[in-house]
């Protein structure tokens, strides 16, 4: 059984858009799976995704199913890849604003 981290890329996102006002949960269990990031109002789960979820074929189906049943849910996934937050946290976490106050005004 494969153990679930945090890794340092979800908590310096999750730290960037508490900084901007937000407070989604971090590592939160879902009933299926646990989520990186996610924005129950809003509905929108975050996963930082590191290289292996683009280069494994079992790992990118694994994130196929788990995109499909979180649509199942309501809930819609943004997958943001590692070296984006590495490299570009604050444009990042800037345009996510815009993404979850989008979807926030949408599921009044």
């Amino acid at each position: 059984m494969q153990m679930e981290y945090t890794t340092s890329e979800v908590v310096d996102l999750y730290f960037a858009l508490k900084l901007r006002g937000f407070e989604p949960d971090l590592e939160k269990f879902d009933g299926h799976k646990h989520v990186d990031i996610v924005f129950e109002r809003p509905k929108l789960h975050i996963e930082v995704d590191g290289i292996q979820h683009n280069q494994n074929p079992k790992q990118a189906l694994s994130d196929i199913k788990r995109t499909f049943y979180s649509i199942v849910d309501g809930y819609i996934t943004l997958r943001i890849p590692n070296v984006l937050i590495r490299e570009e946290l604050n444009e990042t976490a800037s345009f996510l604003v815009e993404f979850i106050l989008e979807r926030y005004y949408k599921h009044i």
